[in-house]
């Protein structure tokens, strides 16, 4: 392993470089040794379901290697083989039982490091209602620190963009599975450059070829050939590249069932398993023979020779790993230590900065999403619905009017809730990588996503108010009116908060739909409208139902409970002696108004507790 590689001075002639190839400012010697990976997997009982035993399974299994400034390291082996999982690994974002040595300029993974790093996922987790410039853009305003000024910063967005030939569609949206928008190379080359905005000394990529046809993928590759000889250290996994791409590479790792199987110059691997025995019989990809090798294909066909096969070449590896070992410990560190040892903070902008950049692109992004003639629609015919059916109901009909007020709380409690469920479990992949490379806090994440859907929670319910309280003949008084619409608003930010706390514990949108369903048919059953006579034993639901103290408080809102209305020929009764009425009761406001408080902080702060497993594991 020749040092030369080391003088990151020797390996770019261009000075004047564009932006996304200019030299690293810190280059960055990636060490690791014996990297060890273990899950515990649950055994099947003898129904099918699951066993109390567990056992460990071996993900990764003694892998070495180092990478220095200069050099592009690509990972390959077959499905399952344990690419993207040590390539997670180097990068700092895998938890777990993780042993073995990974160190960066022989120092442990930090926040400093994190700050040096880029890390394009496989999958291009992108925002597909923004466009190309404004992704960057973005991007750049939550990533680069504060000693850039704004302007610098969109500049330096729109410079990447250009460097990346993303020009002729950067006004173009990202688009997604049911929205045309850019090509799956002009995608990945995005992803490329949000990593590349930081300028990182370290970049880490997860099949950034895949999916994409031969000269895309020639593109991609060149591109990152060209980081590389800016002093960059570039790894990434790549499943079958074509012979073009294998030999732009300047070592290869060879894994097999977790297995390494060669470690070394990509140019003298062909030499290596022809020394042990291995030669293709016909002029060949080198990429096709490895992995065929590493599924055990090489004579036989049989299951048997094939795991004869992937035993000889672990053996073989396993003789000379000593000599890697050796090889690598020599190796000193010789470049000058330019990264600083003084204390980085964690976070390169301000809460306000994240929570105010997070608010813009979320309502860029959601615009057509909130302002959707379909959700604008349905609350609108189901007003003037409401409104004919109670068409001008007045005091003497109190059994109509309580129906009303209990649909108010049924429908506005059912239709805030699964809009939120979806809220967090349909960002989950965003919030995952952009928490993993330390773009923002949690919580300017959470304030920015709340406020930011505040618009539509709110502008709804109140047209669906304005609608059907003067046609259903609701007192027209503008107290009891706005006192109607802040308790419906209320209730509305309470049902919102369950549905981000169910989404945010779930995860998973069927089962966080299912279990909202059930939550909030059981609160409109203890809701005091459908049962009077409740059994004892079943009578505390109603204390931690959201329908049963919105009810209640819309009650208020409309009566009082010495007033009269006509309950027969003649006769006169109070409304508070109502049985629909009576079992609510007319009193304790203030008791209502904080249980409701309670759910509307309590939910909230579930559902952000629960977001914080979402993260990384440093």
């Amino acid at each position: 392993m020749g040092t030369e590689m080391i003088d990151v001075e020797s390996q770019t002639d261009h000075q004047e470089s564009p932006a996304i190839y200019k030299k690293a400012n810190h280059p960055v010697i990636l060490k690791f040794e014996d990297v060890v990976y273990k899950v515990e997997i649950k055994k099947e009982g003898c129904l099918g379901g699951k066993s109390s035993k567990s056992e460990e399974k071996i993900i990764l299994n003694g892998i070495t290697g180092e990478v220095l400034p200069g050099e592009m390291l690509a990972m390959l082996g077959p499905s399952g083989s344990g690419k993207t999982t040590l390539l997670t690994a180097l990068g700092g974002r895998l938890g777990g039982k993780l042993k073995g040595s990974i160190t960066y300029n022989d120092k442990p993974f930090s926040n400093q490091m994190k700050r040096n790093m880029g890390f394009v996922t496989q999958d291009d987790v992108l925002y597909p209602h923004l466009s190309v410039t404004e992704t960057l853009v973005y991007t750049a305003l939550l990533r680069l620190p504060n000693t850039v000024t704004k302007e610098e910063k969109v500049a330096h967005a729109e410079e990447v963009l250009t460097q990346l030939g993303l020009e002729k569609c950067k006004n173009s949206i990202i688009g997604g599975p049911f929205k045309r928008g850019v090509s799956g190379g002009e995608r990945k080359r995005v992803s490329i450059g949000q990593e590349m905005l930081i300028n990182p000394s370290l970049l880490f990529l997860d099949e950034p070829t895949s999916g994409l046809d031969s000269t895309t993928a020639q593109k991609i590759v060149s591109t990152l050939w060209e980081l590389a000889r800016g002093g960059r250290t570039v790894v990434m996994t790549i499943h079958q590249p074509s012979s073009r791409l294998f030999y732009m590479f300047h070592k290869v790792i060879l894994l097999s069932d977790g297995n390494p199987l060669y470690f070394g110059n990509g140019a003298e691997v062909m030499n290596y398993f022809s020394s042990i025995g291995y030669t293709p019989a016909v002029a060949m990809n080198p990429a096709d023979f490895l992995l065929d090798l590493a599924n055990g294909i090489y004579s036989g066909e049989s299951e048997e020779d094939q795991k004869s096969v992937k035993q000889s070449l672990i053996s073989a590896y396993k003789s000379k790993a000593d000599r890697v070992n050796t090889t690598i410990k020599e190796i000193d560190n010789q470049l000058p230590d330019t990264v600083e040892d003084k204390r980085f903070g964690r976070w390169c902008t301000t809460w306000w900065q994240q929570f105010s950049v997070l608010l813009e692109r979320g309502l860029k992004e959601r615009r057509h999403e909130s302002f959707s003639g379909l959700k604008i629609g349905q609350v609108i015919v189901v007003s003037i619905l409401c409104g004919l059916l109670w068409w001008q109901s007045d005091i003497s009909n109190v059994q109509d009017q309580v129906g009303l007020l209990f649909f108010y709380s049924g429908f506005w409690g059912f239709f805030p809730l699964f809009q939120a469920i979806f809220t967090f479990p349909q960002e989950h992949m965003m919030l995952t990588k952009e928490r993993s490379s330390g773009m923002y806090r949690l919580s300017s994440y959470f304030m920015a996503r709340i406020v930011g859907d505040l618009p539509m929670e709110l502008v709804l319910p109140t047209i669906f108010v304005i609608i059907t309280y003067f046609m259903a003949g609701l007192k027209l008084t503008a107290g009891h009116f706005f006192e109607t619409l802040f308790v419906l608003l209320f209730s509305v930010m309470v049902a919102q908060g369950l549905g981000l706390a169910i989404g945010a514990m779930v995860m998973d949108l069927k089962s966080a739909t299912t279990l909202g369903s059930v939550i909030m048919l059981t609160f409109l059953l203890a809701g005091g409208y459908y049962v009077q006579h409740v059994p004892g034993f079943i009578a505390w639901t109603k204390y931690i139902s959201l329908s049963h103290y919105t009810y209640k408080l819309f009650l208020m809102a409309q009566y009082t409970p010495n007033e009269t209305y006509s309950c027969g020929p003649n006769v006169s009764c109070t409304v508070g002696s109502y049985p629909m009425i009576k079992l609510v009761g007319l009193d304790n406001k203030g008791i209502a108004l904080m249980a409701l408080a309670i759910m509307l902080v309590g939910y909230r702060l579930i559902a952000y507790l629960a977001l914080m497993r979402i993260g990384v594991p440093h």
